[in-house]
Order: structure tokens, then sequence, then C-alpha cells
């Protein structure tokens, strides 16, 4: 049996574009009021968020950051079910980068739950990440 796309990919891609755009605004109509995040730090479990005013807050201040950038490297959707791979770059002449995973579940056409993680142990990246969100 051959997968069929789901609602889910439009969904993560328009969540992804915030990112793209530097614009948070776009994430407004796509959380859901039971949303729990878990950010990529600290290691090893991240930072839980709980509830739609949280998680929009945490993107909404990443989204908005120019002292990074993401690139999404491949955006996968099946069911309720979905990830986003990424590259983050930072620094100075953003020469420096990690890359991750968002692993996410989407209800009723809104995000509610999305756990981060990241190939790195080196402590730049985390304090790129946690400088971005404050």
């Amino acid at each position: 049996m051959k997968a069929q796309p789901s609602q889910t990919l439009p969904i993560l891609q328009r969540f992804n574009q915030a990112f793209i755009e530097y614009d948070g605004s776009l994430l407004d109509d796509l959380i859901g009021e039971d949303c729990v995040m878990e950010s990529v730090e600290p290691a090893p479990d991240g930072t839980r968020y709980v509830g739609r005013s949280a998680c929009l807050e945490f993107w909404q201040k990443l989204a908005a950051n120019r002292d990074g950038a993401f690139t999404a490297e491949d955006i996968v959707a099946f069911d309720e079910h979905g990830f986003i791979r990424w590259r983050y770059r930072f620094g100075p002449g953003m020469s420096q980068s990690v890359r991750g995973v968002t692993v996410m579940r989407v209800r009723n056409d809104l995000i509610v739950e999305a756990l981060g993680y990241v190939k790195s142990g080196d402590a730049p990246a985390a304090t790129a990440i946690r400088s971005a969100t404050k």
C-alpha cells in the first residue's frame, strides 16, 4: 500500500516558512491550545513548554531572531505525524551550524506536539539557540 499525503504536510510547511521569513506572525493560526513543545536545549532533555501561549511565544521569538538562520533539509508527514529536518546557522557570518529535527503531531489542523532534537554536544550551539529565544 502506497503512503498517502496528509493535511499535516502543508501545516508543517507553513510552520517552517515562519522561520525562513523571520515572521512569527505566520504561526498565529497553527498552534493548538493544548500544544506541548520540548526545545533542543539544555541537553539532554530540553525545556518543556505547555499550552498555546508558551509554545507560540517561544517560536515567535526564535522566528524573529536574525542572529541565526534556519534551512529546511526535509519536511515529511504521514497522517497526524511529521518531522522537519533542519540546519540552524549562527555566529559571525553564520559560520557555525547545527543540524536537528523537530518531530511533530498535528490534530484538527493545529500543531499539538513538537519535540526538538539536535546533533550537537557543542556549547556554542546551545548558547545560540538559548539566546535567540530570550
